[in-house]
């Protein structure tokens, strides 16, 4: 499959397009990232982001631009909002840290937040039964039985980036469907 030939396809959501682009392309972004910011696991977190919000808006794709060079301005803007977030949580806790008083908290949790606790985890179960089932499968996958990538991927016998990227996808949806109430 050609470059032009798998974005046209992805633009009309053709997942083995996806699977290709990703496929292609993720070594480009993650290599790049990795350069930058020199830490492994942000770099993939912030590869995974990238290919999400790229697939999620390829329809926007102008075809007289490389799409290398596409995915790599997502990715530099997705760093530059993080760093953007960490600053400003970082200025709050110097400015917070001013209060000499520090309280020491008991979090064990009382009987009513653990009955809360159980009514948000039954709500959740409804919202995520509203997912498509390839999707709920690697929810529960990666968050009830608490499986690694590497396990979720073997299982599934899809390729580790593959697995990422749906588990992304999935938690997206969910958050909509969340929202929606």
């Amino acid at each position: 499959m050609e470059i032009k030939e798998a974005i046209a396809r992805a633009k009309e959501n053709d997942q083995k397009a996806f699977n290709f682009l990703l496929d292609t392309f993720w070594d480009d972004v993650y290599g790049f990232q990795l350069k930058h910011i020199q830490n492994e696991n942000d770099a993939e977190d912030i590869t995974i982001q990238t290919f999400s919000r790229a697939f999620d808006r390829i329809e926007t794709f102008d075809d007289s631009y490389k799409f290398k060079t596409w995915l790599i301005t997502i990715s530099k803007n997705i760093h530059i909002d993080l760093l953007r977030k960490e600053k400003h949580s970082i200025s709050q806790i110097m400015s917070n840290d001013d209060k000499s008083v520090y309280q020491i908290l008991d979090e064990s949790p009382t009987p009513e937040d653990k009955l809360i606790t159980d009514q948000h985890l039954a709500k959740l179960l409804r919202d995520i039964k509203k997912l498509k089932p390839h999707y709920q499968e690697i929810i529960n996958m990666r968050y009830f039985q608490e499986l690694s990538y590497k396990e979720i991927s073997v299982q599934l016998k899809e390729p580790i980036n593959n697995v990422k990227v749906k588990l992304l996808r999935a938690k997206k949806l969910l958050a909509e469907i969340i929202q929606s109430k």
